[in-house]
């Protein structure tokens, strides 16, 4: 791919269209529209999420991404290229193998990273989202033929996955930056962190939202979010919710609010956590019960499974699908379609909500410019620049 022609696409300036990729349950798409952008259209190959998509009124275009033609969702979402003001998604970039006898390698040109680019390529939208998981920052990119190196050879070190999405972005001429921001300084009332890649088109100064909320504040507005904020009014609707197998519960019942395993009788600790008892780190997902006082830790694709386990803080099963939705800030009307384990997988595969509108808030201001209040002098520099560095530690940022 090469680098884009300088072209003005400042005729498209006005608008703030989205086309949304990977959409899932459309945590993101949600968190963009509160900020104020407007998605047309959304995409996802998995079924349940494509009706979860429709049954809340969204244009969707359900299927593969490897078959699907970046002209076809421009025309159902009644664009050209360079108009929309932003395309977003998080493409999955897991391990790939080479043909023959090749080392497994975690190689984002081997993924659906490499559709998702080529979409922005040929839409060239103003803006990008790209957002993933924290490892992908320091994932190692290895790969060695084996009839290349010895038996007893290590794998050669190419680099990180990071470099090569960098260096693709690149090539399309996207200004970026990057970092990790943790969704509980944002409003959300979930300790969840997560890799976010910003680009603009035309070098505007793209920034990662700077916290809103602190986990000391004297204000209890911009204070972290608990589990109790979230859920105490819903908690005993009853509602849809997933069952905890008989022994699990037995256990559950004797964790204290807050706890897990490590706080089950000394004697039976074991029988509780079979051969997980004997294996290395903390497994404080096992027995977990939430907190009402805390951020949620970062809530699963399922609340039941053994080491991860999402209960409620006091009632003996897990969080409920509403209690789960609420955690992650979906609107109270918003539908999910499909099986309880269908939910909530789509509950948990989202971006938190309060996150997701404070990056779209932050590409807004971008382009309004209207992120800094200039000044030509001010006293107190050492005072200002040590609250910027507070507040700079909810994500540290990477330009490019």
């Amino acid at each position: 791919m090469m680098a884009n022609k300088k072209v003005d696409y400042s005729q498209y300036y006005s608008n703030r269209d989205v086309i949304s990729f990977f959409s899932g349950a459309m945590g993101l798409d949600i968190g963009l529209e509160q900020a104020g952008l407007n998605v047309v259209i959304g995409q996802d190959f998995e079924p349940a999420c494509v009706e979860t998509m429709r049954a809340n009124g969204h244009n969707v275009l359900g299927g593969d991404i490897r078959e699907i033609e970046p002209q076809q969702m421009l025309d159902l979402a009644g664009l050209r290229v360079g108009e929309p003001f932003l395309v977003c998604g998080g493409p999955p970039c897991q391990p790939f193998s080479t043909a023959g006898k090749r080392l497994g390698i975690n190689d984002p040109r081997g993924s659906l990273f490499m559709d998702y680019i080529r979409m922005i390529d040929y839409i060239k939208p103003r803006f990008f989202i790209m957002e993933n998981v924290k490892g992908i920052m320091s994932a190692p990119l290895k790969h060695v033929p084996l009839a290349e190196r010895s038996k007893n050879e290590p794998e050669q070190q190419l680099g990180t996955v990071l470099d090569i999405i960098l260096a693709e972005f690149n090539k399309l001429g996207y200004k970026t930056v990057y970092g990790v921001l943790d969704a509980v300084n944002y409003g959300v009332p979930q300790f969840r962190e997560r890799f976010v890649l910003l680009g603009s088109r035309d070098h505007e100064d793209i920034f990662l939202p700077f916290p809103t909320h602190f986990q000391m504040h004297q204000k209890a507005e911009y204070r972290w979010k608990t589990v109790g904020q979230a859920i105490e009014d819903i908690e005993d609707e009853g509602g849809e919710c997933a069952t905890l197998s008989p022994d699990r519960a037995h256990y559950l019942k004797m964790v204290p609010e807050g706890g897990n395993w490590k706080d089950l009788p000394e004697e039976i600790r074991k029988n509780a956590m079979g051969g997980a008892y004997e294996s290395g780190g903390g497994k404080v997902g096992f027995y977990r019960r939430l907190s009402y006082s805390q951020p949620s830790p970062t809530v699963v694709t399922s609340p039941i499974q053994k080491a991860t386990m999402m209960c409620h803080p006091r009632a003996n099963r897990p969080l409920s699908v509403h209690e789960y939705a609420r955690i992650q800030q979906f609107p109270e009307e918003w539908i999910f379609v499909g099986t309880t384990s269908a939910k909530y997988k789509q509950i948990g595969n989202a971006v938190p909500v309060g996150l997701a509108e404070a990056i779209g808030r932050a590409i807004i201001a971008t382009a309004d410019k209207t992120a800094m209040v200039k000044t030509k002098r001010f006293r107190g520099t050492d005072v200002h620049n040590r609250i910027k560095n507070a507040i700079e530690l909810g994500g540290n940022a990477i330009c490019q």
